[in-house]
């Protein structure tokens, strides 16, 4: 059988800051520099979600792409559009995951496949913070 990837986009923007709650400040401060700021930053975030499959005769696809694109407003847009990632996303809060790009890469990653089940498997999670800093998770 012929196995193809596809990759498709979704953008949102979203503020965040590094931080250990069982650290000092300063502590916080001297790991993370200025991505520890008490009063967060934002980015607006680019994220490439590339899936792989076998190539289905009667439809050309890999996929269906109106579940995928359900699968990514439900699981990386709605999730984190216009959000706080550290006070509005559970899985961020202090004490539990920071919200580095590549914690964020692995996360969507996860989220993606257990949503979009057998239908096609996520290969890659490419999360760009801005045209100079990217984290890619390939799962494993």
């Amino acid at each position: 059988m012929a196995r193809a990837q596809l990759v498709r986009q979704v953008n949102f923007a979203a503020a965040h800051r590094y931080r250990r709650p069982e650290w000092s400040d300063a502590r916080n401060i001297e790991v993370f520099g200025a991505c520890a700021h008490p009063h967060f930053h934002g980015h607006t975030y680019v994220c490439d979600v590339t899936v792989e499959g076998e190539i289905d005769d009667t439809t050309g696809m890999i996929v269906d792409l109106g579940l995928l694109d359900r699968v990514l407003a439900s699981e990386v847009h709605q999730r984190f559009d216009h959000r706080n990632i550290n006070l509005d996303v559970p899985e961020f809060a202090d004490g539990k995951l920071i919200p580095t790009g590549e914690n964020l890469a692995r996360f969507i990653f996860g989220r993606v496949q257990a949503a979009l089940g057998t239908a096609a498997q996520v290969v890659e999670v490419r999360l760009a913070e801005d045209r100079t800093l990217a984290s890619i998770y390939r799962g494993g």
